[in-house]
């Protein structure tokens, strides 16, 4: 924490007001019926990815996993970009074909997941074994729920990335719950930073609603990658303090337990700090506050403006030329025999 300028603990109260409310715009479309597909937000969990995130470097890729959008906004993903990804709109990342984080990046060095679980880790072990082999001193980051990291696509990642020894931080967000099942169900460990004894491999247990003990934890994994030195797992301790997904009430959670959480709110948490410390007057922290509105304003008019992509380009991009543009397994002339004419009615 001691190498953050007052300018840079601003920017981070900024990422973390922008990530919530980008969400809470987010769930104010859907219920107008403005998305399309579901919508899984990072309430009380916004900390995490904001914090680790802003380690990185230009040069850097991250992964994210559904409720990491802090750490794309950090990254340099624009609002308007991700409101014209989640409707469907024209000029989207994914010119309409797809929604919430599946698109990838290059330029940002985003990475984007797709929806089984787990996966994206095995994916990112290829770019970081790439910076390795070309002597490039750059370092690759994911997340993964608790849930996400009992998957085998995780376990298969988890442990290539310990034996090549890779560039990579894995950020696992212990927030109790996939889904409803609680996350006591889903390994045989008292603390979730035992299982990095499995790999092999450095672990930190951190409060992940705690914005400078994630920095900390991750810059120094970050360190750790750029020497040489290979993976680390990050536990970060967080709670989700909303359903899955928008259509899911939580009532499986016990409302005390609830309550307790939303009283370690990371953004309330990180404006006390701020106020307390004498880093930040309210006025201050007013102004960023409304910059923040007036963007968010300024990303979602102009989402509701676009308009939703013409059918006939539902094809395209989806395949490679124009030669493409029927799936192979249904052109005539690759298999005559397999054609639909030619099977029996």
């Amino acid at each position: 924490m001691a190498s953050l300028t007052r300018e840079e603990l601003r920017d981070l109260y900024r990422y973390l007001l922008l990530t919530r409310g980008l969400e809470e715009r987010l769930e104010r479309l859907f219920k107008q019926g403005q998305i399309v597909g579901g919508l899984y937000r990072s309430l009380g969990q916004e900390a995490t990815a904001v914090a680790s995130a802003f380690v990185l470097d230009d040069g850097d890729w991250l992964s994210p996993s559904i409720r990491d959008m802090g750490a794309l906004l950090v990254r340099g993903l624009h609002p308007r970009e991700v409101l014209l990804q989640y409707m469907a709109r024209e000029g989207s990342l994914c010119g309409g074909k797809d929604n919430t984080t599946h698109f990838t990046i290059p330029e940002l060095g985003l990475l984007g997941p797709i929806s089984p679980l787990g996966t994206q880790l095995c994916v990112l072990n290829g770019v970081a074994l790439a910076f390795r082999l070309r002597g490039e001193p750059r370092v690759c980051m994911t997340y993964q729920g608790d849930g996400a990291s009992r998957t085998g696509a995780s376990h298969e990642g988890l442990n290539f990335a310990a034996v090549q020894r890779l560039p990579v931080i894995v950020i696992l967000e212990h927030n109790r719950w996939a889904f409803a099942t609680r996350s006591e169900r889903e390994a045989a460990v008292e603390d979730w930073v035992d299982v990095a004894a499995a790999y092999g491999v450095p672990a930190a247990s951190v409060d992940g609603n705690d914005v400078l003990a994630v920095y900390d934890a991750a810059r120094e994994a970050v360190e750790r990658a750029r020497r040489g030195e290979g993976m680390t797992l990050i536990v970060a301790e967080t709670y989700r303090m909303i359903g899955h997904a928008q259509h899911d009430p939580q009532h499986y959670v016990p409302k005390e337990e609830l309550l307790e959480w939303r009283g370690r709110d990371p953004l309330a948490r990180f404006q006390s700090y701020l106020l307390e410390s004498g880093f930040e007057s309210r006025a201050a922290l007013a102004v960023v506050k409304e910059g923040v509105r007036r963007l968010l304003d300024t990303a979602v008019d102009d989402a509701l403006a676009a308009l939703m992509p013409e059918p006939e380009e539902a094809l395209a991009g989806t395949f490679a030329g124009d030669a493409a543009a029927v799936p192979w397994t249904r052109r005539t002339h690759v298999y005559p025999d397999l054609a639909h004419s030619a099977m029996p009615s």
